[in-house]
């Protein structure tokens, strides 16, 4: 694999890092979502405001429009009148209203959207109205704790899922266990961004009922979630409360995958977890396992885990990771490929797998301090994940192709193109929770070092030794590499500033399934300064660490170079061999039809192609960022059967932007190769 040398204009000095020893906790903790402030009209502020005033809105009146809080309101009604006369009627079987025996989650995370972006927008409103619906979630929970509305709106003709009585079809489709992931998940956002423990009281509740009747005791139910997420929940519960029984379950969960009654590899439970050492099936639930393991493994110090979940996550970047951050090669089982599978016009790619690899990448990142789980972690950002939801908010993507055809339906309800909710909601209502927490990735902690990991405006108060440091952010990344970090307040006096250096500096991945294939145009690749001097730091994992006695004022610019590089996947991936990618910083670029007068598929990219970087503007809806123009040829065939070329210059656009126009032609992996024309 080509590296390219990184050059830092700054005072490097070789530092170790310790290998993670067995531990209860991670090494490195994560600045909560509460204790930053992204700046609006930045590229990440116009994005939680999207959040808040169209998709919080839109999933909100989703729950009302599509039965969800009747659900609610119907399981009260029958736990208040026991054995009541409509439970033999039609209009109370529950399997002829409620679509999916998970529908209840989209109320969930859609609080917890709506409880993130109360960070960043206070609203005595908001905060009522989540009030108000917890009030119809509490309501509908059994005496015992037990709040699952496909069964007790009518135990008697429950969700066809749901099996006969509590927990025996878990291990396959009643998401019983998935559903109080999602609770306990928005309860835990909901405490820490209101204070109030209405919806923390109820989530416990469920989590002790759960604990009371799941194990391997006997009276229990010996059973693991078909559809994983309790696991990483738990564990958080268990973090926010200091009650260890929580995160006892959470590994139970996972300790006893691959010994009960369901044993495949498409719910990734074909043999232990910590003998698993590549990731297979449903990309959702495994990612989502994946952040539970690296939890278990750092709050329990198990090093078997720590060895399981290192090996799997190797996998995944290795080969089975999209250059758009996605995962998810195959539409059958929503599911990870094996090695080097990576078609374009066939992934599947799900939008909530993204989002479950930002998960893991971060717990890897607290796990063991290297820079190169959030170099994915960032890829996956900026393309897998946004691209997913539209610029205003508004539209959505259940899978998330690299190529299109304008014809093949890669859209979970045979569409093609963005679509304004789903039946199965999952991907619509995650963003809604996932967007606003953004703010909770961009710092970390450890012991007197602040890592910064992401570059976007904010303003941060970050606990350092028990005392604050506050830190401004100002940058208008990821168009250009130029950040300042400003010191506004400090009362550690001496710590250590770890800033990331991206490593899309020097490769594209930190594996060799893809290599940059042309030069940086900049060989000044990173240029660090503190107050006008060039900085004096150490490279460790991947940060530059300065270390000094900051005083407010103190302010930190950083350069980073943003040449247009073209990617090479390995020829391992036989989709991708005689193609190449475009990137631009942390961004990857696609072509659409709508911007080319030639046939999309019979452009050749040269060999050196000649880059230009354009502002470009789309009217509906509006957005306007900056585009990429690149030389190369036009083919078609003449009525002689040869092949005529003609130079011509195409444009390409970030490729969360695409199919914002509707449906048509797009291509992240350019030709490259003139045999490989019209396969």
């Amino acid at each position: 694999m080509k590296r390219q040398v990184l050059i830092l204009s700054v005072f490097i000095f070789l530092g170790s890092f310790s290998h993670v020893v067995a531990q209860t906790g991670y090494p490195i903790t994560q600045v909560p979502f509460t204790s930053v402030k992204v700046t609006p009209n930045t590229f990440w502020g116009d994005r939680i405001k999207a959040a808040r005033e169209v998709t919080i809105p839109l999933a909100f009146s989703k729950c009302e429009s599509e039965h969800r809080y009747k659900n609610f309101e119907m399981a009260a009604y029958t736990l208040q009148h026991p054995g009541h006369a409509g439970l033999e009627t039609p209009e109370w079987d529950v399997s002829k209203f409620m679509g999916f025996s998970f529908d209840d989650t989209d109320v969930y995370k859609t609080i917890e959207g709506a409880s993130y972006v109360l960070q960043t927008y206070p609203d005595d409103k908001l905060k009522a109205y989540i009030d108000s619906v917890l009030d119809v979630v509490g309501a509908a929970q059994e005496p015992d704790g037990y709040l699952y509305t496909a069964r007790t709106i009518n135990p008697k003709h429950p969700h066809q899922w749901a099996g006969p009585k509590r927990w025996v079809s878990e291990d396959f489709l009643s998401h019983e266990l998935y559903n109080l992931g999602h609770m306990v998940d928005a309860a835990c956002a909901h405490y820490q961004a209101t204070g109030s423990d209405k919806f923390l009281n109820i989530a416990k509740r469920y989590a002790d009922c759960v604990i009371r009747e799941v194990g391997p005791n006997a009276g229990q139910a010996c059973i693991v979630p078909g559809h994983q997420i309790a696991e990483m929940a738990l564990a958080r519960l268990s973090v926010l409360t200091g009650e260890k029984k929580y995160l006892d379950e959470a590994k139970f969960l996972l300790d006893y995958r691959g010994k009960t009654g369901r044993r495949d590899i498409y719910s990734q439970s074909d043999k232990p977890v910590i003998e698993q050492t590549e990731a297979w099936g449903h990309a959702v639930r495994a990612g989502y396992m994946y952040a539970g393991m690296a939890d278990v493994a750092a709050l329990t110090g198990d090093s078997s885990y720590i060895k399981a979940i290192d090996k799997i996550t190797e996998n995944i970047i290795s080969r089975k990771y999209y250059i758009t951050g996605g995962v998810g090669a195959r539409h059958e089982g929503e599911a990870f490929g094996a090695d080097y599978e990576l078609p374009n016009l066939t992934a599947y790619n799900e939008t909530c797998a993204a989002i479950s690899m930002v998960y893991l990448f971060q717990r890897m990142f607290l796990l063991h301090g290297d820079a190169k789980y959030i170099d994915c972690m960032e890829r996956t950002l900026y393309n897998g994940v946004i691209s997913g939801m539209s610029i205003d908010g508004g539209r959505f993507f259940y899978p998330n192709p690299l190529s299109a055809d304008g014809e093949y339906k890669f859209n979970a309800d045979n569409t093609n193109t963005r679509q304004p909710w789903f039946g199965c909601a999952c991907c619509p209502s995650n963003l809604c929770r996932f967007i606003p927490s953004f703010p909770g990735y961009m710092y970390a902690v450890k012991d007197s070092k602040v890592y910064v990991n992401l570059f976007a405006g904010n303003t941060a108060t970050i606990q350092v030794g028990g005392k604050d440091v506050e830190l401004e952010q100002v940058t208008n990344y990821p168009w250009d590499g130029d950040i300042a970090i400003r010191v506004l307040k400090n009362k550690a006096k001496a710590f250590s500033l770890a800033i990331r250096i991206p490593g899309w500096l020097k490769e594209p991945v930190p594996s060799d399934l893809y290599e940059f294939a042309n030069e940086a145009d900049d060989a000044q690749s990173c240029m660090v300064k503190v107050n006008g001097e060039l900085a004096h730091g150490q490279m460790d994992k991947g940060y530059l660490v300065i270390n000094r006695q900051w005083k407010k004022g103190d302010i930190v610019t950083i350069h980073f170079a943003m040449p247009v590089r073209t990617v090479k996947a390995n020829d391992h991936v036989a989709a991708d061999r005689g193609r190449l990618a475009v990137e631009r910083g942390p961004l990857v670029y696609c072509a659409e039809s709508f911007d080319q007068s030639f046939d999309l598929f019979s452009f050749v990219l040269s060999d050196k192609p000649q880059f230009q970087v354009e502002p470009f503007t789309l009217d509906t809806p509006h957005m306007t960022f900056n585009a990429i123009t690149a030389v190369g040829q036009s083919v078609s065939r003449m009525p002689s059967g040869q092949l005529s070329m003609k130079d011509t210059r195409i444009k390409l656009i970030p490729y969360y932007a695409w199919n914002h126009r509707g449906a048509g032609k797009m291509d992240v992996w350019l030709l490259n190769d003139l045999s490989k024309i019209g396969r």
